[in-house]
């Protein structure tokens, strides 16, 4: 966990995934046919299995779970909502919208990468892993009670490969067809050479129905509430300020094992604040219920209230054991001032982590070296023999360093100005043509040298201060730009920015999904989240190692080969990161005493439950 991921997780996980072996009975055509499916084989649930070891199979349904957004996809906001499209490129989607809809398989969020049937009872896949025939289940509806056919799924995935946001779109792009010969087989086809793991993203993808959008536009914003056929529907809302969702209770899929033990609350509310301070008062007022806390400064001196002390609130750290990701200042490259890797190493010798981390943010955190921190997929020390045959091709093409000891952001001396460090800067803009004068930083056509931080929220500039006057002491004008959600978003999507705080979380099994962050088509994709517009052939190629990897041990080789070209890049100024989830919640939950390992968080609200006991002690000691 980190300060800003609550802003600015993005969740590689979403469509890294990966896909497609298969441990089942052979099929009659020489086919597989198989109840789940993993990246490498393993499934850890029979056929038969009941439900998921980590939930509580008699969890009590009821209550209501209210939160504040801590993660997002696609269109959706933190902090605002104003269409309940959450799957195109338009408008600001409602939080929580996936839990309208059902895909044809859902995540066991104790294994890696594995996925069993929703929708979709079984999948028979062809030998050469190009055609996946998935069959259907009979009962499965839409909230209307109109039956759920393998129809409204090749709709559904036809619409969004054509017309979703462009991160589906992306993501589909080895997705040739997906056609239903009747009402309960689907058949997907996809292009040869495709990425290993598009067959599990087209898995999860929502199933909209067919006959609804024949009337209706799908690429608009749209205050229409869809056709759904999943856990919940919407229900009350008000545009930019809440929105509630309600558990269907006669819900199809309620006693499959799939599902058996989660969505048990009756309401899941998301409650919208503009600024984290207002939203933080929201809590300690009841306003809401749950809340994961990313500022440290927060967690250390605020939790103080009544409610705390007498035990109305509980607070808990809960252990994260999954890759922490990337966060920092992402550099936008496309700028000329920044194309030049001298002065974006500069750039990062000019932060303080070690003043802020101790000053700002009370010791909690640790420096993030690599877009795979926490895993064993970053790397230190030199390269292996397995890593340099993938990294030998590009010898000549990338940074000698690659072949050392990857980059390592520098220590300080947790002075705030870090003289040495500040010398070292100094002599990389030199180097790289950038004079003084005057006492101002000038670019080499003879401009000031300025950066503008653009930030969507008051809260976190008190973290840019310091790093604003160590670049100050370099001669660079560096300044902070407010601005809303809304016109925040649109400029991201330009990329209309200098400087930017990104934050995204890897699978445990990256796959596909680091396309849209990483790659040279994403850094020309308005909306891809490539932000600092890397376009590297080298790590377009080993990004291509690591979706053919064939095994886990091949594609840990490939991730550590990648990690190294990217950190020698210098496309960001890394920040921070923490192996924990600091969360608290008015005294009305249960949860399972262990959560699983590979869960978005903390397995909130689809895993809690509420217990009325708890409720009736927490209103009588008003």
């Amino acid at each position: 966990m980190a300060l800003f991921s609550r802003r600015h997780v993005l969740g590689l996980g979403l469509g890294a995934l990966s896909a497609a072996q298969f441990g089942s009975a052979r099929a009659a055509d020489g086919g597989t046919e198989a109840h789940g499916i993993s990246v490498f084989g393993d499934l850890k649930y029979p056929e038969d299995f009941r439900h998921f070891d980590y939930v509580n199979p008699a969890a009590p349904k009821g209550g209501m779970f209210s939160l504040i957004p801590s993660t997002r996809a696609y269109n959706q906001s933190y902090q605002t909502f104003n269409s309940f499209n959450a799957y195109i490129l338009k408008g600001e989607g409602a939080q929580g919208m996936d839990m309208t809809f059902s895909p044809l398989m859902v995540r066991a969020t104790d294994e890696p990468d594995a996925m069993y049937g929703l929708v979709a009872k079984s999948v028979q896949i062809s030998p050469d892993k190009l055609t996946y025939r998935f069959t259907l289940r009979p009962e499965a509806r839409f909230h209307d009670g109109s039956k759920l056919t393998a129809h409204d799924a090749a709709f559904s995935l036809t619409t969004l490969k054509t017309r979703g946001h462009p991160l589906i779109v992306t993501q589909m792009r080895d997705m040739v067809s997906a056609e239903a010969p009747d009402d309960a087989t689907l058949v997907v086809t996809f292009a040869e050479k495709r990425a290993r793991d598009v067959p599990l993203y087209v898995a999860s993808l929502p199933i909209f129905s067919k006959v609804y959008y024949a009337t209706r536009p799908f690429d608009e914003s749209t205050l229409d509430i869809p056709l759904g056929s999943g856990p919940y529907k919407v229900g009350k809302y008000e545009v930019n300020r809440y929105v509630e969702f309600e558990r269907v209770k006669d819900w199809w899929a309620a006693d499959l094992p799939v599902a058996r033990g989660a969505y048990n609350f009756d309401t899941v509310r998301y409650e919208f604040y503009r600024d984290r301070d207002v939203a933080f008062e929201g809590f300690t007022g009841k306003n809401y219920l749950y809340r994961e806390e990313f500022t440290a400064r927060v967690w250390a001196t605020r939790y103080d209230f009544a409610a705390v002390r007498d035990g109305r609130v509980k607070r808990e750290i809960l252990p994260d054991d999954t890759p922490s990701g990337a966060q920092g200042w992402f550099i936008n490259t496309r700028r000329d001032k920044f194309k030049d890797p001298r002065v974006r190493e500069a750039l990062i010798q000019a932060f303080d982590f070690e003043w802020t981390n101790k000053t700002i943010m009370y010791g909690a955190y640790a420096r993030t070296h690599s877009p795979f921190q926490n895993s064993d997929m970053m790397v230190s020390g030199p390269p292996s023999p397995e890593e340099l045959k993938l990294l030998e091709p590009f010898r000549g093409q990338v940074p000698n360093e690659v072949f050392g000891a990857p980059f390592v952001p520098p220590v300080s001396d947790g002075s705030g100005q870090d003289r040495t460090l500040l010398r070292k800067a100094q002599q990389l803009l030199q180097e790289a043509g950038l004079a003084t004068r005057d006492g101002k930083r000038l670019l080499p056509n003879g401009e000031v040298f300025r950066i503008e931080f653009l930030v969507d929220e008051p809260s976190i500039q008190p973290h840019h201060a310091p790093y604003v006057k160590n670049l100050g002491t370099l001669g660079i004008e560096a300044s902070v730009r407010l601005v809303d959600p809304v016109q925040y978003r649109a400029r991201l999507e330009d990329f209309d920015f200098d400087m930017t705080i990104q934050r995204f979380s890897m699978s445990a099994t990256p796959g596909d999904g680091m396309r849209p962050f990483f790659t040279s088509q994403a850094a020309a994709t308005k909306g891809s989240y490539n932000l600092a517009g890397i376009a590297s052939p080298a790590i377009d190629a080993l990004i291509e190692k690591i979706l053919g990897a064939e095994n886990r041990a091949d594609l840990t080789v490939a991730c550590r080969a990648f990690d190294r070209v990217f950190r020698a890049g210098r496309y960001w100024v890394p920040q921070w990161y923490r192996t924990s989830h600091p969360i608290a919640y008015w005294d009305l939950f249960g949860h399972p005493p262990k959560l699983p390992r590979y869960a978005q968080g903390v397995g909130a609200p689809e895993l809690w439950w509420y217990e009325a006991a708890k409720a009736a002690k927490l209103e009588q000691a008003k």
